[in-house]
């Protein structure tokens, strides 16, 4: 087991779990003053320390109760209507909290999404989400699914009764904010707390960029051509150029939207939440992170595989629409020309296992991450 995470996963395993034995255990006595309150702080501070990240987390101080309750929020289905639906349901920990293998995840009464559902790591250090960005913090981010009609269909007045009345929860919001009372923004502050922890930093290229490991000569080659401006260029949307650290998500900012020319009259994407025709067809730029589980891929999940995606930037481009990212159009043009080769069939599959190298395997199996409501 590596030690880069030493309070998210070791209190996450040990802290985390004697929390729910002990917290759940009854109700808070109305007659009784309550013990004094003073739940444990859980810092990012110290993997952030390690790695010497350039920005820090937009989050409010995370404790280890707030953690475990958001853990235990985020895989019970009591927040659907029907409560058969959890947030695990569409992020899922072995597709790195993907709906991997779907390209619109399904509600609880059959409907399908309108986007493909994003995984979920390294989130503490973004600062928009959903693929349009509307949403500027996690928290922000949780208040939709459990409503929104064809996700969990549930008024949070009645998610909010539900909690009230279950048997373990009033403790456990007494645990985390010193207080059994149940709102909609503790729930989701709760939900915020445990995806901030969710960090993902420990892939094979991770190891390698350590010392620790060695690529294998296709990777060594596709992470060249990733960094080659000329040849592969993928680095000025996605980071990663001399350093992993220059972007903890492998993606090239939190805010960063393109219109990456899929097609030449584009879906609304960021227009629809600043109402600029300049952000038509614009999508937030996705973590590369994991990306090999987490098919399939772009917003509307179009592409199966990964060497779908490569060939799709190597010819298939679109630049009719007007704002497609300069550097797309300009590669897609000059390879039209002849001014730029196009990748040979071995150097897709190099871009490919590159990409594979990004997985971290210890992430989509780590207990702290999974369902503590499984007995």
């Amino acid at each position: 087991m590596m030690h880069y995470l030493p309070i998210t996963r070791g209190l996450a395993l040990g802290a985390l779990g004697l929390l729910l034995l002990s917290a759940c255990a009854t109700d808070p006595d109305p007659d009784v003053d309550p013990a004094p309150c003073a739940p444990t702080s859980l810092s990012l501070d110290e993997a952030i320390e390690y790695y010497g990240l350039e920005f820090r987390a937009s989050a409010d101080e995370l404790t280890v109760e707030g953690v475990a309750l958001g853990r235990k929020l985020f895989y019970d289905p009591i927040l659907s209507g029907d409560q058969t639906l959890s947030c695990a349901g569409c992020h899922k920990q072995v597709f790195a909290f993907s709906d991997g293998g779907v390209a619109f995840s399904v509600g609880i009464r059959g409907d399908l999404g309108t986007v493909n559902a994003p995984a979920i790591m390294n989130d503490a250090w973004a600062s928009t989400f959903f693929w349009n960005g509307r949403a500027p913090t996690l928290e922000a981010q949780a208040e939709g699914p459990v409503p929104n009609p064809i996700e969990m269909d549930l008024p949070w007045s009645v998610a909010i009764e539900r909690l009230e009345a279950h048997p373990e929860y009033p403790s456990l919001f007494q645990a985390a904010f010193c207080s059994p009372d149940i709102t909609r923004d503790r729930v989701t502050s709760a939900i915020a707390q445990f995806e901030r922890t969710l960090i993902s930093l420990n892939s094979r290229y991770d190891q390698a960029f350590r010392g620790e490991a060695q690529l294998s000569e296709a990777e060594f080659n596709g992470l060249a051509l990733y960094r080659d401006e000329l040849l592969g260029d993928c680095f000025h949307c996605h980071g990663g150029l001399g350093s992993i650290f220059d972007n903890s998500v492998f993606a090239n900012g939190p805010q960063v939207f393109t219109n990456n020319g899929l097609d030449d009259s584009p879906d609304p994407g960021r227009f629809t939440v600043t109402g600029n025709p300049d952000d038509r067809g614009k999508f937030k730029v996705p973590t590369l992170r994991n990306i090999a589980v987490t098919g399939p891929y772009m917003h509307d999940g179009r592409f199966e595989t990964l060497e779908e995606v490569v060939r799709f930037y190597n010819t298939g481009v679109r630049t009719a629409s007007t704002n497609v990212d300069l550097k797309l159009r300009g590669n897609a043009e000059k390879r039209v020309s002849g001014e730029l080769p196009v990748w040979t069939e071995t150097q897709i599959q190099e871009i490919v296992a590159f990409l594979e190298s990004l997985t971290d395997e210890e992430f989509l199996t780590d207990p702290a991450f999974s369902d503590p409501n499984t007995p």
